[in-house]
């Protein structure tokens, strides 16, 4: 299809009231290149203008492989899939330069984001892209990515699995079964912290698929991720502004709504900035068992990370500190291995020294640290 007819098309496209879906489409292609075209070049052309005009283009058979959880584009003829077992160069090419830049400009539009030389960057969710979960898209223009249009799609996949599957899998053992059931029976407030694709939400949803039926849950998170097998979950999710920055409805604001909603456990699927302090004044107010995650090197920098996003909120060092010792009780840390096994690596319990709050290790890779002293205790 000649870059004349794919505009054509996208003029014809434009000025009607139809959605650009492929039976749309698949009309503007035929009403526009008439009887120059045999059937076979109408149909490749459909093909082509569908990658061009609907969902996400040649980049849709690699988010609906099973197991895909990231799709990256860095040059019209590199783009790239991660399974969890590394990143992996895939056979699809695009035309040039322009058609990786118009598809990323189409996906930004689509999750309500300005995405042009005057805003060369975008991160939004995308509507109705890929077959399982939400997709998060990001993309930086050129001159900010000199080498070309950098485009990058993350598959957020439900994360239903149990604590049963999560220990087949290698996640933990005996002990490790044994001291998750202990913060769930017990109820002790708890952060599951780690790297990007370490398993943090897998094992929050495990954690809450466990909590007792009776007790309900609130969950707060931006892409409805988890997905417990629960009967008493309730999920709330963010809302990102429109194209003209109204609308919005972040986390911070849905925390405060959680807590009008009578939970037993108040749960964020993951801080990433001010909404902490929402999330800890919650825990501070009588509402124990709770959870979310966040992102860290290890459970030791557990503080100074929420400290930092804390500080995006205007919460003072020393107050974040006394808040948070008496809000979080544990800290289970998760960490992918070079072989991909997502596993439970190191667990914490929250002190306070002199004022600080510091994360003292009792449990890694499997057994107690020191003595055997019952984790119970510990935690107490």
């Amino acid at each position: 299809m000649t870059g004349d007819l794919v505009e054509r098309v996208r003029r014809r496209l434009a000025g009607s009231a139809a959605p650009a879906d492929p039976v749309s489409v698949a009309r503007a292609v035929r009403a526009e290149a008439g009887g120059a075209l045999g059937q076979e070049a109408v149909l490749g052309a459909v093909r082509l203008a569908r990658d061009e005009f609907v969902g996400a283009g040649p980049l849709a058979p690699l988010l609906e492989k099973p197991g895909v959880t990231d799709v990256l584009v860095t040059a019209p003829d590199e783009v790239w899939t991660d399974t969890g077992e590394g990143i992996r160069l895939t056979d699809v090419r695009f035309a040039d330069e322009e058609a990786v830049r118009r598809l990323a400009q189409r996906l930004a539009l689509a999750g309500g984001r300005r995405l042009d030389d005057a805003q060369p960057f975008a991160d939004c969710w995308l509507p109705g892209v890929g077959p399982q979960g939400r997709v998060r898209m990001h993309a930086v223009l050129p001159p900010i990515a000199p080498a070309g249009t950098a485009l990058s799609l993350r598959v957020l996949r439900p994360a239903t699995h149990d604590l049963a599957e999560l220990r087949l899998h290698g996640a933990f053992g005996t002990s490790g079964a044994d001291l998750l059931g202990s913060v769930i029976r017990r109820r002790l407030p708890f952060l599951v912290s780690g790297g990007t694709g370490a398993g943090k939400t897998t094992l929050l949803s495990a954690l809450l698929g466990a909590v007792p039926p009776a007790e309900r849950i609130v969950c707060v998170e931006d892409a409805g991720e988890l997905q417990p097998d629960h009967p008493q979950f309730v999920s709330l999710l963010t809302r990102p502004a429109n194209v003209e920055g109204a609308g919005e409805v972040g986390l911070s604001e849905l925390v405060r709504q959680a807590l009008r909603m009578r939970p037993d456990r108040l749960v964020v699927g993951e801080v990433r900035g001010g909404e902490v302090i929402a999330l800890l004044n919650a825990m501070n107010t009588g509402h124990e068992g709770g959870g979310c995650t966040v992102h860290a090197n290890s459970p030791e920098d557990v503080p100074a990370r929420l400290e930092a996003l804390a500080a995006l909120g205007g919460l003072k060092r020393d107050a974040l500190h006394s808040q948070l010792t008496a809000a979080i009780r544990v800290v289970l840390h998760m960490r992918r291995l070079p072989s991909g096994i997502r596993r439970l690596d190191e667990v914490g319990v929250l002190r306070s020294f002199r004022g600080e709050a510091k994360v003292v290790p009792v449990w890694s890779k499997g057994a107690w640290i020191g003595d055997e002293t019952p984790f119970e205790e510990m935690a107490a």
